[in-house]
């Protein structure tokens, strides 16, 4: 059983049932829910697949995405004064921008074993704290 933290886009192709990346998220969920591993992200990435939906002005979109995230499949992750450092270690040591070191702030301060994301240039890097980064084909980098 592994801590899996996924970025905001992971949930995007997964909720809007993407064309191209929602299959590969979809079975990845499956592959993770059945070796009983717990799926983890930030409260900030909740945030984040919100935005579009209330950019719109599509409530039915937005109550579907709160339930989920309150609905005991992910594990949402606070921000906190730690985390905060984190991120202000991350973001003083590279060029990842604000929201993308908040996701990597979060995962390393809760010490997960995979951070999933379709960003090419996040599974580059060496986070103290994130044992692996993968995409979302399970490729492990």
């Amino acid at each position: 059983m592994s801590l899996i933290y996924w970025d905001s886009r992971l949930f995007v192709y997964l909720l809007e049932a993407h064309p191209v990346f929602g299959p590969s998220v979809d079975a990845l969920l499956d592959k993770m829910i059945r070796r009983g591993d717990t799926l983890c992200t930030s409260v900030f990435c909740a945030g984040e697949v919100l935005a579009g939906p209330r950019r719109l002005g599509v409530q039915s979109e937005v109550d579907v995405i709160k339930r989920f995230f309150a609905g005991g499949t992910v594990r949402v992750l606070p921000f906190t004064i730690e985390t905060a450092d984190r991120f202000a270690l991350i973001r003083a040591s590279t060029k990842v921008n604000p929201a993308d070191a908040i996701h990597l702030a979060t995962a390393a301060e809760t010490g997960v074993d995979l951070f999933v994301t379709n960003d090419h240039e996040l599974r580059k890097l060496s986070i103290p704290g994130i044992k692996f980064f993968a995409d979302i084909e399970g490729k492990v980098f």
